[in-house]
């Protein structure tokens, strides 16, 4: 994976807000529950709802990331062996690139003792089986440039812009068209060098966004 690689994150339009799957692994149920958290208060507030709610559980452990590009990420084993529950969770989430994102997998007890290998092989597979099943969105970091443009200009610019693939947000016609324009963080560069090319003919970057 590179930098430019996307992220992605629960859609917050998927009912009740919670994806669950349910898998059970030698007389032991893990049920894993996922939900969009756009910060770490709504990811804490997500795990201690679910915990109350499931609080006659052997165990809820729990993994959280948040940020535009994934920044914060914190797990739990919850009293399970360390390192075989809350970091399996993470991994899971971290490999399909997922942010803004919190993952609670309850488990009850079959009788049955799964071993180390086990349980990090049972707590991933409930969360890959919770993401095979979730409506994904692709999030986008964007910076905005807003550019001031001749109108015989604004063509060939618009032409540009979509080989870009970056959107137009707001449009001012005044003497000159003024354009607020969202383009892919790691291809502004590429875009501010693409409307040097205008800038014979009048057109003027005013402002972009850090």
């Amino acid at each position: 994976m590179t930098q430019t690689d996307p992220f992605y994150s629960i859609a917050r339009s998927t009912r009740d807000q919670i994806v669950t799957a349910q898998l059970k692994i030698k007389r032991s149920t893990f049920t894993c529950r996922l939900t969009h958290a756009g910060t770490i208060d709504a990811a804490k507030a997500f795990i201690t709802a679910v915990s109350r709610d499931n609080k006659t559980a052997t165990h809820n452990c729990w993994a959280y990331i948040v940020g535009d590009a994934g920044q914060t990420c914190h797990c739990s084993d919850a009293g399970e062996p360390s390192g075989t529950a809350g970091k399996p969770m993470l991994n899971v989430l971290t490999s399909h690139r997922m942010t803004q994102v919190a993952a609670v997998v309850t488990r009850q007890y079959g009788g049955v003792k799964l071993g180390i290998r086990g349980l990090i092989q049972a707590y991933s597979e409930a969360v890959e089986a919770a993401l095979g099943s979730a409506k994904k969105v692709r999030l986008i970091q964007a910076k905005q440039v807003r550019v001031q443009v001749p109108y015989d200009c604004n063509d060939p610019l618009l032409n540009q812009i979509r080989q870009f693939n970056a959107t137009i947000v707001n449009t001012e016609y005044r003497e000159w068209i003024v354009h607020d324009i969202l383009v892919e963080k790691h291809r502004v560069v590429d875009f501010i060098q693409m409307l040097t090319q205008f800038e014979p003919h009048g057109l003027k970057v005013l402002e972009k966004s850090d």
